[in-house]
């Protein structure tokens, strides 16, 4: 009758604890860097957002992560905003249009938001109600783009989200010519969720897709600007942009060498264990 040495089931009982630990580590990792509250709330204290909007991609009024924004105009002005994304971030754009009253239109109007990166290249919306019509009693269109995670790196030919500028387009793309020029009240808010390294591209960019933003000084008129325009930096996260180096999948590769590591020395164990006894009596 062969038996297990103290010594031996106790290592085996470690190696249990060690494992069990291990896949607890990998099964609560990822949520809480998904979910990380942090990400995407306003600090308390702020300072209130900006209460206007640029006119033109150069004139982007900046909106910093996670906060809001409003402007008056007009129906049928396009109005722009800017705000950083950094590799890992799935922005969410929300814009909400207050309309005037029903007695003063003359018919529906179509709403559109749209969704820039620092090349101007318009990105697509995952999902949301990026375009939507308002009837004629309307008094409200609330509009929403979820944009793809911004990867780090990507091939010079794709149009993948990368870390920099995002602008965000708001107009109506439809609208009786008696409604031109109607007052509305704008609200643009952006959220940011953090989606970890799944998306990592295996690279990184040299620089963020950060251009610059030309406005003019207050006071100065049109032409004056046009002659000294000043630029502005449109921004970074509140962290700073990302090394490039650090993702979870650094955690997920560790952690699976670990558990692999810890996995064998338990299996070898094991086999040692019942394939030879592990006391002979003296004679045998």
């Amino acid at each position: 009758m062969t038996r297990t040495p103290r010594r031996a089931r106790g290592v085996r009982r470690a190696l249990t604890g060690a494992l069990l630990a291990g896949l607890t580590l990998l099964t609560t990792a990822g949520p809480a860097l998904a979910d990380d509250p942090s990400a995407s709330a306003s600090p308390a204290g702020e300072e209130a957002g900006p209460t206007e909007a640029g006119t033109t991609f150069r004139t982007a009024t900046v909106l910093k992560q996670g906060r809001s924004g409003t402007a008056q105009a007009s129906a049928g002005d396009y109005l722009y905003w800017v705000f950083p994304a950094d590799a890992g971030q799935r922005p969410t754009v929300e814009a909400t249009v207050k309309l005037p009253e029903s007695a003063a239109r003359r018919g529906t109007s179509t709403w559109q938001v749209d969704v820039y990166d620092g090349l101007r290249r318009r990105q697509a919306c995952m999902y949301g109600h990026q375009t939507r019509k308002a009837a004629a009693d309307a008094a409200t269109v609330e509009l929403s783009c979820v944009l793809r995670p911004v990867r780090s790196w990507s091939e010079p030919w794709a149009d993948d989200p990368l870390p920099g500028s995002y602008y965000i387009r708001l107009t109506v793309v439809d609208l009786p010519a008696a409604d031109l020029g109607l007052p509305v009240e704008v609200e643009v808010g952006t959220s940011i969720k953090e989606s970890g390294g799944g998306h990592d591209g295996g690279g990184t960019l040299a620089e963020p897709l950060v251009p610059g933003v030309s406005v003019a000084s207050a006071g100065e008129s049109d032409a004056r600007a046009a002659d000294a325009p000043r630029t502005v930096a449109t921004g970074e996260p509140e962290d700073g942009w990302a090394s490039g180096w650090w993702t979870d999948r650094w955690l997920w590769t560790v952690g699976g060498g670990v558990l692999a590591a810890l996995a064998a020395v338990f299996g070898y164990s094991l086999t040692r264990g019942r394939g030879r006894p592990a006391h002979v009596p003296p004679g045998l």
